[in-house]
């Protein structure tokens, strides 16, 4: 999901272009706002993807907002004045929506916008996985070394994780939740499985009644998971 946020002083323009955000099955509509100094205290706090922003605004306009952003997300300008093209695609937005515009229109500049994203996180997933094959993990007053090829799985309980590795008999416990292990993993080679649950795919050698089997140990694949983990049978299935 794309994190979107409008911005716009009227307050029709606002909730039509907002409606369209929540009608499009890839964007996230995360707040609205009718005034873009509101939105620049949001945005120190909490970032996002992309922004719809109109020009014409009081106090400051879209094109000066966009100039002192930090860390700026992708700009789609929507705004009844022709004039600003040039200027705002010298700030490099992915698209100029001239009011008053359809929901076809709209998408259409949406679908820039999920291309551009998805190629980026696509190259950003290729250079972490090119480049880390470990993490470092807190357990027992130390820090470890964990190299990925070692893990089998990791169990996640309450406030901790125990990780499993092949050579060693005790899991490595660490104060950590499976969410935030899970951002840290490749994706390519570990998934979840289960909501306490997530396995190195390189290391399964037997699935038996929609259980992953380590030795003595059967993991189950919940519901949830389930389809995700059939299409990964499918594509490695002779």
């Amino acid at each position: 999901m794309i994190r979107t946020i409008t911005i716009d002083d009227e307050p029709l323009a606002l909730q039509l272009v907002s409606s369209y955000v929540e009608k499009t099955s890839f964007l996230e509509l995360v707040e609205l706002f009718d005034n873009p100094l509101d939105a620049m205290d949001f945005l120190n706090e909490n970032p996002v993807d992309l922004i719809f922003l109109d020009i014409q605004m009081p106090d400051l306009t879209g094109i000066e907002f966009t100039r002192i952003l930090e860390n700026r997300p992708k700009i789609v300008f929507t705004t009844a004045y022709e004039k600003y093209a040039l200027e705002g695609f010298k700030l490099e937005a992915v698209d100029y929506l001239l009011k008053p515009f359809s929901y076809e229109e709209f998408l259409k500049a949406t679908k820039r916008v999920e291309k551009l994203y998805n190629l980026e996180k696509a190259e950003q997933k290729e250079i972490v996985e090119a480049n880390n094959e470990f993490l470092f993990l807190k357990s027992e007053y130390k820090i470890r070394r964990i190299n990925f090829n070692e893990i089998n799985y990791i169990e996640g309980l309450k406030d901790y994780v125990k990780v499993y590795l092949q050579n060693e008999a005790k899991p490595i416990l660490s104060l950590n939740s499976l969410k935030s292990m899970e951002a840290k993993l490749p994706e390519s080679k570990f998934m979840r499985v289960h909501r306490s649950f997530i396995v190195n795919l390189e290391k399964i050698d037997t699935i038996e009644r929609s259980r992953i089997v380590f030795g003595k140990v059967y993991i189950p694949v919940s519901e949830q998971y389930k389809e995700k983990f059939q299409h990964f049978l499918d594509t490695n299935f002779l």
